[in-house]
């Protein structure tokens, strides 16, 4: 029997980019803290993230894979995550700005069998974005849409912020928050069956 797949998230971004695949799961958002002691670095840091958010989900299936996924985006080794106001998404997007920096995405896969953790996978990936140079106003504009504001780096690759997004280097589904050819080579390692009648633009849930 084909175990469920719950994607342990409350993000839109992350459940149109699984719908997207044509497999049937279910979504059960992670509300754990986000604190991690220590100095992780990014590719740690949303690992760490993604396991906990998994782990928390996990523990209440009985058989099932669960998804835990977390974003962040480095600057010159500094972690930005989502902005808290919008005072903070504009200085975020002033440091961006004509400058490449790294986004990382964690996914971790936790396997339940019979109410116990049968088996965890953890991985990361990691884009390169140019995000090209901004006015004053454009920035204040492009805040004052709110779609900077529930975004690590306080841009959307996939909505407004492209406008001003001149170049990728590495997977884009990856910087939208979840990296499809990530998790299906995780999947594939628990054996999930991808490749079944479901798993078409046909049959999305």
């Amino acid at each position: 029997m084909q175990p469920e797949l719950v994607l342990a998230s409350g993000s839109p971004r992350r459940r149109e980019l699984l719908r997207s695949l044509g497999v049937p799961f279910s979504v059960h958002p992670s509300w754990v803290t986000e604190d991690v002691p220590g100095n992780p670095s990014p590719g740690e840091l949303v690992e760490i993230l993604a396991a906990k958010k998994a782990l928390a989900v996990a523990h209440t299936r009985h058989q099932a894979v669960v998804i835990g996924s977390d974003t962040v985006v480095s600057l010159e080794g500094k972690i930005l995550g989502k902005p808290v106001d919008e005072e903070d998404a504009c200085r975020m997007l002033e440091r961006l700005q004509g400058r490449a920096h790294q986004v990382y995405t964690g996914i971790a896969l936790v396997e339940m069998d019979g109410g116990k953790v049968s088996r965890r996978l953890i991985d990361h990936r990691v884009t390169e974005v140019m995000v090209r140079n901004m006015t004053t106003d454009e920035i204040r504009w492009y805040v004052s849409t709110r779609e900077p504001l529930d975004k690590a780096g306080a841009y959307g690759l996939q909505g407004i912020g492209s406008i001003w997004v001149d170049w990728i280097d590495g997977c884009y589904t990856n910087v939208v928050g979840l990296s499809l050819p990530l998790l299906y080579d995780m999947l594939k390692q628990l054996d999930y069956p991808m490749m079944t009648r479901s798993f078409s633009p046909e049959r999305k849930v």
